[in-house]
């Protein structure tokens, strides 16, 4: 985990596809949106599985957020694709889809209030949000202060040209792209171009670029040969790419997302309970699937399920 406390790096900014070009997000508003898909998912229209209250579940929902008829859900913008700004302002992404979803199961209306990365476990624990969601790594350390309830799984996933294969472990000599500061520049491409010249081959040649869409467009443009970025982001790339891109190879050093809740607080089980309902239903992976993530997708949703 580096620069980027949610997952191993740091997304400032991303990106859609159109001809050659990629064009780049100059603020926390993202102009492209993926095709919209059938009824359900709290008012995002998220998912063509019917989401609909289930009683028994609601029920388990504490009291006091249940009166209000609310879930408070402190939210961190831009990390593309999971929640970001579209052109009208309006908070969307994977996880605005599926807390929307998981809302209207439990009941309630989920209300994203804005707020620096850092600041919101503070405020969950506070009483002033009653959960996170901003692709939250469940660890053991945060587990300390908070619990979690987790719904995804994030790694570093590559991208190449379509119909170009490239191994991520035999990648030398290669040209790779990378936005500079993440775990993808400081370790391991260097860890990956290392084991290149101790064995006597070329090192991977490494481009950075400061911003992820830079990153893409050398891709997109054939200036490298891979991309390598944490899996959400590729996966979005990939999606919105109009088939210019191909994932290359499964997705590595991955870690559960999680939204964190006050610790003990019954609404872990909640959320735990209307998640599952979700994957069961086929609902989950319709919006994963809305979002071209898939590939990161859980079968089963479970309150503290750090691996690290």
């Amino acid at each position: 985990m580096t620069k980027h406390p949610r997952v191993r790096s740091s997304i400032i900014a991303l990106f859609s596809v159109s001809a050659l070009l990629l064009t780049a997000c100059a603020s926390n508003k993202e102009n492209t949106s993926p095709p919209a898909a059938g009824g359900g998912g709290g008012g995002s229209g998220a998912s063509s599985a019917a989401v609909a209250k289930v009683d028994s579940i609601a029920a388990l929902v504490p009291d006091k957020i249940k009166s209000t008829g609310k879930l408070i859900v402190g939210v961190n913008v831009p990390y593309t694709p999971n929640e970001f700004k579209d052109s009208s302002g309006k908070i969307v992404g994977f996880d605005v889809d599926l807390v929307d979803a998981v809302a209207t199961v439990l009941g309630l209306k989920a209300q994203y209030t804005e707020a620096a990365f850092d600041k919101i476990i503070p405020a969950i624990q506070a009483g002033t949000y009653n959960m996170g969601m901003s692709s939250f790594t469940d660890n053991k350390e945060r587990e300390k202060t908070v619990d979690f309830v987790t719904y995804f799984s994030a790694g570093i996933q590559w991208a190449s040209p379509a119909g170009k294969t490239v191994d991520p472990n035999n990648a030398c000599g290669l040209k790779v792209s990378v936005q500079a500061t993440t775990t993808e520049d400081t370790d391991e491409i260097p860890a990956k171009s290392k084991a290149c010249t101790d064995k006597g081959k070329p090192a991977i040649n490494k481009l950075k670029f400061d911003r992820q869409d830079d990153a893409t467009n050398a891709l997109v443009l054939g200036k490298v040969d891979a991309m390598s970025a944490d899996s959400p982001v590729t996966a979005y790339a990939v999606k919105q790419s109009s088939g210019k891109l191909q994932l290359a190879g499964e997705i590595f050093e991955s870690a559960p997302y999680g939204w964190p809740v006050a610790k003990g607080s019954p609404l872990a089980m909640a959320l735990q309970k209307a998640a599952q309902s979700l994957i069961d239903s086929g609902a989950y992976l319709d919006i994963t699937k809305k979002w071209g993530v898939e590939a990161g997708a859980i079968k089963t949703a479970q309150i503290n399920g750090a691996v690290s």
